[in-house]
């Protein structure tokens, strides 16, 4: 399998070291706006030379893009950027004629009157309208397959084929206690994307209802995490489950929690009264004249890069499906997780927790489907594909999944 990998940050660069590790790939492009990125992270790899090379590329321009996957005889797009590219790749891999892989789905846009109760552009809209073309070109856009989406979804597909007959509702909980010292603030995954998941009206899927929205960090709880995490506090967060399991499987109720903490979500919340959460260029004095520039970019710049953290970083990230439904006429309950350790992913693959779990789930899908495990047409996600195979090779990666009975 000869794979194009555009985004060579944390999770990109985490992408490189766990594929290193797997002899199903033939060669790898790494490829970044900026190309010393993309460089340190093939140059760090053994056999550099032989299996990956590096390549600068604007992940916003289509046709460069498609002429890359057609120079470099790709079989395969790997997005590792963020949601902003989601389009641009999504069309260049289309027109290229190869499968597509990403981790993140297009953007939403909220409803225009009604934004904390009805859905307007849903995360993936864009990327289904092409479902069609996708399946007529005989190739697979297989979408939100990182860690939440992605192994929360095959979790979700394994508890309905295997652990339930009947499901009331499958609700994703993700936590952790991971501190970063020397820090105030330093989130662990892109600011980019977090804010734009935790300030956009969060999706709850209702079987009698279909999707629609709340306010953001609505609906707290305390959710008890396993592996010594312990009890977090957990809020609806918009993110592509939500809109994605319903497609496939049959539930009554669908919903996404966050752990964020109270100082994550005042942090969050300011931001966004100061404006500084907008996409939008403003103007700002620069020394050789006015410049124009995005509050949020300027916010990520501000902030450490997460994939810089680790060795600053202590403690353990958790990802899991909390199922409930029945199984032969009795009641069940059952939370199905992953856990990393960030002390573990530093020392194995020198990736904090975040990203390592993150990468390491469209790694195990790319080698489904090199082997013919996973196949399909069209745009589709995890749980359309079967989760078995999926969590077996997880584990034969040396990173084990788990589950715990609820109650």
């Amino acid at each position: 399998m000869r794979v194009l990998l555009v985004g060579a940050g944390g999770v990109g660069t985490a992408v490189t070291r766990i594929v290193a590790r797997r002899k199903f790939l033939t060669h790898m492009v790494v490829a970044d706006y900026d190309h010393s990125r993309a460089r340190a992270a093939v140059d760090a790899l053994p056999g550099r030379g032989e299996r990956f090379s590096a390549l600068r590329l604007d992940a916003s321009d289509e046709a460069a893009v498609r002429k890359a996957l057609v120079e470099h005889r790709c079989d395969l797009l790997l997005n590792a950027t963020d949601p902003r590219f989601v389009m641009p790749l999504f069309r260049a891999a289309l027109a290229a004629g190869v499968h597509y892989v990403d981790m993140a789905m297009s953007l939403s846009a909220p409803h225009a009157s009604r934004p904390y109760e009805e859905c307007g552009v849903k995360l993936g809209d864009a990327q289904f309208e092409l479902a069609g073309r996708w399946a007529k070109s005989g190739r697979m856009a297989l979408v939100g397959m990182g860690v939440e989406p992605g192994l929360s979804d095959v979790f979700a597909r394994y508890a309905a084929d295997e652990l339930f007959d009947e499901i009331d509702e499958i609700g994703v909980r993700d936590g952790a206690d991971l501190t970063v010292e020397g820090h105030e603030f330093a989130p662990s995954f892109s600011i980019w994307t977090t804010i734009e998941e935790c300030l956009n009206p969060p999706v709850v899927y209702e079987k009698d209802r279909g999707w629609f929205t709340t306010a953001p960090f609505s609906e707290p709880e305390v959710f008890d995490f396993p592996e010594g995490i312990g009890p977090v506090e957990c809020v609806n967060v918009e993110h592509e489950e939500v809109l994605l399991i319903p497609r496939w499987l049959d539930a009554r109720r669908v919903t996404f929690k966050y752990g964020l903490g109270d100082a994550f979500i005042a942090r969050l919340k300011t931001l966004h009264e100061l404006g500084l959460d907008a996409t939008a260029r403003v103007t700002v004095p620069g020394e050789d004249g006015p410049v124009r520039v995005s509050p949020r970019d300027v916010v990520a710049a501000c902030l450490p890069d997460p994939a810089t953290l680790g060795e600053r970083m202590t403690g353990k990230t958790c990802a899991g499906t909390w199922v409930r439904g029945t199984k032969g006429g009795e009641a069940r309950e059952v939370y199905l997780y992953h856990v990393v350790d960030n002390q573990w992913s530093m020392r194995e693959y020198g990736s904090q927790a975040v990203v390592w779990q993150t990468a390491v789930n469209p790694v195990v899908a790319l080698e489904l489907l090199s082997t013919g495990a996973w196949s399909g047409e069209g745009v589709l996600g995890p749980e359309a594909l079967p989760a078995q195979p999926f969590l077996d090779l997880l584990t034969e990666y040396g990173s084990p999944w788990g589950l715990r009975e609820q109650g």
